[in-house]
């Protein structure tokens, strides 16, 4: 039997990179995917065709979010069109960088917005859900920014940081009801957005990692899959560096 046989998992933010890598695992494993972005592009109808190929059921949702209203809206949608949500991947995220004092307001207003009020809009609007079901998987999808900081990435680290301790204090509320919550923390994955970085960042990138590579989104989906699956029942409340020891 698959790990993931017969469960229903919504990853937000999955039409690419990352949160894509994880639907596909996620579906390989047996898991019906359930995912949204800000537009169900050529992009994300792609995704879906590549998932609906290994045999599960599989839609695409318009959502922004990081709003409320729409989150809920769309998370009823989604109840209604698979029966049950038993896997919440919270995976949408954006960066606006820059040193905090040339940081303007807007640009931190939108990265807390979609990387971290997204998170609680779809826990906020999936618990009642899992609480009847009373069983659930809560990922949030984090940073090593967010365990150790960096230098022109405040807003950035500050809503990874707060995906850790709010994954920490969902553990905490819900786990008597069957209900588990974690984090995953990637380190320097290969994906389009680091594939634009100069050469030279990335060989001082990879110079600081004893596994003396970057990490593919592959990577991040088995720890996801571990942590989705019911081989992590014993497992909340966690944060787990994906990073190749960068950050030890």
């Amino acid at each position: 039997m698959k790990l993931l046989e017969g469960k229903t998992a919504l990853i937000t933010g999955a039409a690419r990179g990352i949160g894509k890598a994880l639907a596909v695992k996620f579906a390989s494993e047996g898991a019906n995917i359930a995912f949204t972005d800000l537009v169900i592009d050529d992009n994300a109808k792609q995704t879906e065709a590549e998932i609906a190929a290994l045999g599960v059921k599989v839609k695409g949702y318009a959502s922004n979010a990081a709003d409320f209203n729409q989150t809920k809206t769309v998370v009823d949608e989604i109840k209604n069109d698979f029966g049950r949500i038993d896997i919440l991947v919270n995976n949408a995220g954006i960066t606006k960088d820059g040193l905090m004092m040339r940081m303007t307001e807007a640009q931190w207003d939108a990265v807390i917005a979609v990387n971290l009020k997204s998170a609680f809009n779809f826990i906020n609007a999936v618990l009642p859900i899992m609480l009847r079901q009373k069983s659930g998987s809560i990922i949030n999808m984090a940073s090593v920014v967010g365990v150790h900081g960096n230098a022109g990435q405040a807003n950035y680290a500050a809503s990874k940081a707060g995906l850790i301790a709010l994954a920490k204090s969902i553990a905490q509320e819900v786990g008597s009801r069957g209900i588990r919550a974690n984090a995953i923390a990637p380190g320097f994955i290969e994906t389009a957005m680091t594939a634009a970085l100069p050469d030279d960042v990335r060989a001082e990138w990879t110079k600081k990692i004893p596994l003396r590579r970057g990490g593919k989104p592959e990577d991040i989906a088995d720890v996801a899959t571990f942590l989705a699956s019911d081989l992590s029942s014993y497992v909340t409340g966690q944060v787990i560096q994906v990073d190749g020891g960068m950050n030890m």
